[in-house]
């Protein structure tokens, strides 16, 4: 960091927290705290505790969109709004930290470039990861302009083992009555008063009193596996340095997730859908011809599939149903119609969109995969449940594992142990996911409660905002048209 910069930096009295129903709506808080220069302009760091990467992009967002900050916010989705900011110049490393049961993103550390499609205008990265082929975002270097890297760390946080959790009354139904007596850890404030201090590999040990405890009451399980607290914090401080200013975000799914597509369908007829939307990739040493023709072919393919549920939108009859399950990949398509027709005469298969904007699809594709769950309910009026379920399980499914509560305390503690040995976040940025069911709505409240706990233990008096107390609740599906 320059010295302009560094004269010119903001630091906030109380470390600030904002909390918000659908997680893109922390865009808004993020370009705020730039905006007043309590973080810079460029080169953002987050550390992202979520059980979805949330990486991938708006399709049919022009790339200049990201300079027009009302567009933008606009155009943002629960499952992309981190690239945009990546293209922007703000974000250039994430490090996701995942749940062990969400595998979307190969484990370890990807380098990438994320720029404009010359060809479409549009944002498209470089990376070769399933999870961003299977989408159609993958485009070669050469085709990209203004193009930005990105570094991506995949990091697995396991629960720490039982009985290394600190007892806490954080379950308590009021979270203001159950906060912990404020702590601040030593290796916080060594990062505040100096960057000459010990690395923050070296903290997680300096911080230890006897037999191997924190100063929080947890234990450190010792080992460097996958997983492991010293795993996470060697990861971390391989790229966050103890002065350097970042974003905390946490969804709260990260704790207990849920597939609420999952409570729509038998098992039979999710498996069907896996086998429809089932995606092929390339092999592992796929040159440029290869790459290219693995993102057409997974295009045609969700073409074939959208305009075969939407043909069923206007006649699911035997005919119909016959002449789809006739084309390659489609066979499995008359059990599927057989079996929702069994339990429901007249199915909601697909989304009343043009056939011919292909784009426009894409952008709708991806939105009500992670739309909100209640709008995809029979009784509502979109006609999307079946094809958008099949997206949600192409080469991934969505993560779906309701932890138990003694999982969400381990989990915490997890947490609360690498924590101690980084810096204190810039600014935190929270998203309950509730409304989707993403995480469970039973459990929400809980879990929120505890991690403001684990935070104000660490950080001091917060300055706490609930921002999806002040807004309304429409859902994401109904600020957008199609």
């Amino acid at each position: 960091m320059s010295s302009v910069k560094t004269a010119t930096k903001r630091v906030y009295t109380k470390l600030p927290v904002w909390i918000v129903e659908d997680h893109h709506d922390v865009v808004n808080h993020i370009y705020r705290s730039i905006a007043s220069r309590h973080l810079p302009q460029r080169n953002i760091k987050m550390v992202h505790l979520d059980s979805h990467p949330d990486l991938l992009i708006p399709v049919n967002m022009p790339a200049d969109t990201v300079f027009d900050k009302e567009k933008l916010f606009s155009e943002l989705s629960i499952e992309n709004w981190i690239m945009p900011m990546v293209y922007a110049g703000h974000v250039s490393c994430v490090m996701w930290l995942h749940p062990y049961w969400a595998q979307q993103i190969r484990e370890g550390e990807h380098n990438m470039a994320v720029g404009r499609d010359s060809s479409t205008t549009t944002i498209r990265v470089t990376s070769t990861d399933d999870y961003f082929l299977s989408d159609g975002l993958y485009v070669s270097e050469e085709q990209l302009e203004d193009s930005k890297p990105l570094l991506l760390n995949v990091v697995k946080v396991n629960p720490i083992q039982t009985g290394h959790v600190l007892p806490t009354e954080a379950k308590a139904e009021d979270p203001e009555r159950c906060l912990p007596k404020r702590l601040r850890t030593e290796c916080s404030e060594a990062a505040e008063a100096s960057c000459s201090g010990p690395t923050t590999t070296n903290m997680l040990h300096n911080v230890n009193k006897d037999q191997g405890h924190t100063r929080t009451g947890l234990k450190d399980d010792g080992g460097e596996d996958e997983g492991s607290t010293s795993y996470v914090v060697k990861r971390i401080s391989s790229v966050l340095s103890q002065t350097e200013p970042y974003i905390l975000d946490i969804d709260l799914d990260f704790f207990s997730c849920k597939n609420p597509f999952k409570e729509l369908y038998t098992q039979d007829e999710y498996t069907i859908l896996k086998e429809l939307y089932h995606f092929r990739g390339p092999g592992p040493d796929a040159n440029q011809e290869e790459l290219d023709e693995c993102v057409d072919r997974r295009i045609h393919q969700l073409e074939d599939l959208e305009a075969a549920f939407a043909d069923l939108v206007e006649d699911d009859g035997e005919d119909t149903v016959a002449r789809w399950a006739r084309n390659a990949g489609l066979a499995s398509l008359a059990q599927l119609v057989s079996s929702l027709k069994s339990r429901n005469p007249c199915p909601d298969y697909e989304m009343s969109i043009s056939l011919s904007l292909l784009h426009c699809f894409f952008s709708v594709l991806h939105f009500f995969s992670h739309c909100t769950f209640f709008s995809l309910l029979p009784s509502q009026p979109a006609h999307l449940q079946v094809h958008q379920a099949g997206l949600t399980c192409d080469s991934v499914e969505l993560p779906h594992h309701i932890s138990t509560d003694e999982e969400i305390d381990r989990l915490i503690s997890a947490v609360q142990l690498f924590l101690v040995a980084l810096p204190k976040p810039t600014l935190v940025t929270m998203s309950r996911s509730s409304l989707d069911e993403y995480c469970p709505v039973e459990q929400v409240d809980s879990v929120q409660s505890r991690v403001l706990a684990v935070l104000e233990e660490l950080y001091g008096p917060l300055d706490l905002h609930k921002n999806y107390e002040n807004n309304s609740t429409d859902s994401n599906c109904q600020q957008h048209t199609f």
